[in-house]
C-alpha cells in the first residue's frame, strides 16, 4: 500500500520536529536568537542550568580519559565500550523499572567490563587480531542492548521511561541526580590522573618497562577502562551511544595537534572537550529544532578543522606556507649564489651583474631572472638599474650570498676532509645543506677545520668579515677572509 507525499511528508516533518523538540535544552518559547542568547549567559532557566553544568562535567571528564585513549592507541576501545554498554543500560533499567541513574551505571559498567574481558578471551583463544575482536562485541552487544530497549518500550510503562533517549541523547533530561553522578565519576577520573599520571604516563608509552620495576601497570590499566566506562554511561545521557565516542577522541586527537607533550594533552584536552560541550548547549538553547548532542561534536569537529589546517606545528595549510615559504628562500639564496659566483669569476672588480649573465649562468629564461630580480628588490638584498638591466647586492644581499657560498664550501671541505668523500663527490650534497646549516653549526665546522681558507676545488672561502661587515659596496674588493 502506498501512501500519497501529501500525507507523508508533513508526517515525517512532525515526527522529526518532536524529536528535536524533546532534544533541545530549555522551553520552547518563539524568541529572537539574541534573546536566547542573553537569556543562555544570564543562566535564568533552571534546565539550562543543569544542563550546562552537566556538558562542563562531560567534557572534563572524557578530556581527561580520551587523551590516554588517543595516545595509548585505543580509540576503538571507547567505540566498543559506548556501545557494549548498551544492554548494561537496559539491565539496570530493568532492575526496578526506574531511570535510576546508580542502577544504570552498575549494569553498564558490568556489562562493560564483561565486553573487555570478551574481547581478550577471543583475542587469546583465537588468530583474530584485537580490532576484529572488538566490532564483533560492538555489534553483538549493542544488538543485544537494542532488543532489551525494544521489549522495555512494550512495557506498560516503557514509551514514558525516557530509556531511548540513551540511544541519541536528550540534555534537557538530565537531572539533579545525573548531575550528581557525572560530578562523583568526574572528581573520581581527575583523582586518579593526578596522583597516578607518572604510572599512567609508563603505562601509555612503556608497559613492559614499567612491569619491569615493579609498578602495576595491570592494576592501571583496569582501573582506565573503569573510568571509561564511567565517562561512557554518564554521557550517554547527553549525546547518546552513537556519539559518546566522538566526545572521547575528538578533544585529544585536537590537543595531540597542538602539542606532543602528555601532560599537555591532558590540560588542553580537558579545556577543549569542556568548551565544545558549552558551544553545544550553547548553539542547541538558540533554537527550538537544535539538538545538544550532535551540536557538542559539531563544535568539536570545527575545532579539530581548523586546527588541523592552521596548527603552529601540524598544521596542513601551515606546513603548506612553511614549505612554500622555504622554497622561495632556498630560489631566492641560490640567485644570491649565482651572482656571488658571477661576481667572482670577474675577481670582484665589476660593479654588478647583468641580467644576461644571470640567466646563462642558472640556465634560466631571462623573463624568469627578472622575476627573481624583483623578488630580491621586495627582500631588498638588491637593486636594480635604470635601464632594468644590472643588479648590485645591498650589504644584506651581499652578506646572505657570502653566508650561503661559505656554508656551501665549507660542508665541501668538512666531506673530503673529515668523511674522506672525493671531491667530485660532494657538490650535490652541499647544495642541500647549505641552505639548513645553523649559524652554531658553521661555527663548530670552522673549528673543526681550523678556519679554512679554500674549499677542495681551491676556491676562497668567503670569511666572517666578508659575511657580517656592512659595507655600501661589498662588491669592490675579494674575500678578505678570517
Amino acid at each position: 500500500m502506498r501512501f500519497p507525499k501529501t500525507v507523508v511528508l508533513p508526517v515525517i516533518w512532525l515526527l522529526l520536529t518532536n524529536a528535536a523538540h524533546a532534544a533541545r535544552i530549555g522551553d520552547l518559547t518563539e524568541t529572537s536568537i539574541t534573546e536566547q542568547a542573553l537569556r543562555f549567559f544570564t543562566f535564568s532557566d533552571p534546565s539550562l542550568r543543569l544542563a550546562l553544568l552537566g556538558c562542563i562535567l562531560l567534557g572534563l571528564n572524557c578530556g581527561l580519559l580520551g587523551g590516554f585513549v588517543v595516545v595509548r592507541r585505543m580509540s576503538l576501545v571507547g567505540d566498543t565500550l559506548s556501545h557494549a554498554v548498551l544492554p548494561g543500560v537496559a539491565l539496570g533499567f530493568l532492575w526496578n523499572h526506574t531511570k535510576d541513574p546508580l542502577a544504570i551505571l552498575i549494569g553498564a559498567t558490568l556489562v562493560g567490563c564483561l565486553s573487555m574481558l570478551t574481547v581478550s578471551a577471543i583475542t587469546r583463544t583465537t588468530r583474530l587480531k584485537e580490532d576484529a575482536a572488538m566490532g564483533l562485541v560492538l555489534s553483538s552487544f549493542y544488538a543485544i542492548g537494542i532488543c532489551l530497549i525494544g521489549m522495555i518500550q512494550r512495557l506498560p510503562s516503557g514509551n514514558k521511561s525516557g530509556i531511548d533517549k540513551f540511544l541519541f541523547g536528550q540534555a534537557a533530561a538530565m537531572n539533579g541526580h545525573d548531575i550528581t553522578l557525572m560530578a562523583v565519576t568526574s572528581g573520581l577520573t581527575l583523582l586518579f590522573v593526578t596522583f597516578g599520571y607518572r604510572g599512567l604516563l609508563t603505562l601509555s608509552f612503556h608497559r613492559a618497562f614499567g612491569e619491569s620495576l615493579g609498578l602495576p601497570m595491570g592494576f592501571l590499566h583496569h582501573a582506565m577502562m573503569l573510568l571509561i566506562s564511567f565517562a561512557v554511561v554518564t554521557a550517554m545521557q547527553a549525546v547518546g551511544v552513537v556519539l559518546v565516542s566522538a566526545m572521547l577522541i575528538i578533544p585529544p586527537a585536537t590537543a595531540c595537534l597542538l602539542t606532543d607533550r602528555l601532560h599537555r594533552v591532558l590540560i588542553l584536552s580537558a579545556i577543549i572537550g569542556i568548551a565544545t560541550a558549552v558551544f553545544g548547549a550553547f548553539f542547541s538553547f538558540l533554537g527550538s529544532n537544535l539538538p545538544t548532542g550532535p551540536f557538542m561534536v559539531l563544535a568539536g569537529s570545527l575545532v579539530f578543522t581548523m586546527t588541523f589546517l592552521f596548527s603552529p606545528k601540524q598544521g596542513w595549510l601551515t606546513r603548506l606556507w612553511r614549505q612554500q615559504t622555504q622554497k622561495c628562500r632556498i630560489e631566492r639564496e641560490n640567485t644570491l649564489k649565482a651572482m656571488y659566483h658571477l661576481a667572482e669569476r670577474y675577481g670582484f672588480r665589476e660593479e654588478g651583474i647583468t641580467l644576461l649573465e644571470l640567466a646563462n649562468t642558472r640556465r634560466e629564461p631571462l623573463e624568469q631572472i627578472r622575476q627573481r630580480s624583483d623578488d630580491l628588490i621586495r627582500q631588498k638584498l638588491a637593486t636594480l638599474t635604470e635601464d632594468g638591466s644590472m643588479l648590485h647586492f645591498t650589504p644584506e644581499g651581499w652578506r646572505k650570498a657570502s653566508a650561503i657560498v661559505r656554508n656551501h664550501r665549507l660542508w665541501e671541505l668538512y666531506l673530503t676532509n673529515i668523511m674522506q668523500y672525493g671531491a667530485d663527490h660532494v657538490h650535490d650534497d652541499a647544495e642541500k645543506i647549505e641552505h639548513v646549516l645553523g649559524e652554531d653549526t658553521v661555527r663548530q665546522l670552522e673549528r673543526r677545520l681550523d678556519f679554512p681558507q679554500t674549499d677542495p676545488h681551491g676556491k676562497a672561502i668567503p670569511g666572517a668579515r666578508d659575511i657580517h661587515a656592512a659595507i655600501a659596496k661589498p662588491n669592490l674588493g675579494k674575500p678578505t677572509g678570517y
